[in-house]
């Protein structure tokens, strides 16, 4: 399969996560030792979503990170740039309203979320900051956004040993798991490129989110980032 470029075009991610759509949260919880679960769980308390709320779960792929919010009575809306990735929530959770959409434009208007969260999808937009407008201007004054996404480790020998992992491990394993490791290469490389915390804290600030924090989970492989829409 062709790998999307780092330049992060549209259409080549779509096409990518597409052909990986089947066996995608499978390979990821392999890949992740199975502490992807504990990252969408920690996800899911810092947005502290209300039964009745109304939620866009963004890059929400298969649907997984918006199965719990809708059982819990949540409005959840999962979308996602990969109409393959829909497709295949679609079958497992027909009751969920799955909607194609771009991050940097999105098919919503102003102000109709009370919290916007992406897991793992921030950094496949092809402009970050202009994605971060973009939840801003669909979520209502007072809102928040919950960003989890991949990050860097705190510990330099932790680091060093995780940088290997993600260039030597990570694609060989997905091979043997998905049976390809293109997208698995991107994702190494794209997470080797993206921000550390600090930085992408000063990108939700850039981008008119206020009070914004961060904690890390898994000693700085991933870190959870908030923000309010101020009134």
């Amino acid at each position: 399969m062709a790998r999307a470029s780092l330049d992060k075009d549209p259409h080549e991610v779509a096409a990518m996560f597409d052909a990986v759509a089947r066996r995608y949260d499978r390979t990821n919880d392999v890949l992740s030792l199975g502490q992807d679960r504990l990252w969408r769980r920690a996800t899911l308390a810092a947005l502290g979503a209300q039964p009745g709320e109304r939620v866009l779960d963004l890059a929400a792929g298969t649907g997984t990170s918006s199965e719990p919010l809708a059982d819990r009575g949540v409005r959840v809306v999962p979308c996602d740039l990969s109409t393959g990735m829909l497709a295949v929530g679609h079958r497992r959770r027909p009751d969920l309203p799955f909607v194609a959409g771009d991050a940097t434009a999105l098919p919503f208007a102003d102000g109709v979320f009370d919290a916007v969260t992406i897991s793992f999808g921030l950094r496949n937009v092809v402009d970050p900051r202009a994605g971060l407008e973009e939840m801003l201007r669909v979520t209502r004054p007072g809102g928040r956004v919950v960003v989890c996404e991949f990050s860097q480790p705190t510990w330099a020998p932790f680091r060093a040993l995780y940088g290997g992992y993600l260039v030597k491990a990570l694609p060989r394993v997905a091979r043997l798991v998905a049976g390809e490791s293109e997208a698995y290469d991107y994702l190494a490389e794209s997470i080797q490129r993206w921000p550390d915390q600090r930085a992408l804290a000063g990108v939700l600030r850039e981008a008119g989110w206020t009070s914004v924090a961060y904690r890390n989970l898994s000693g700085g492989i991933v870190a959870l980032h908030r923000g309010t829409r101020p009134d």
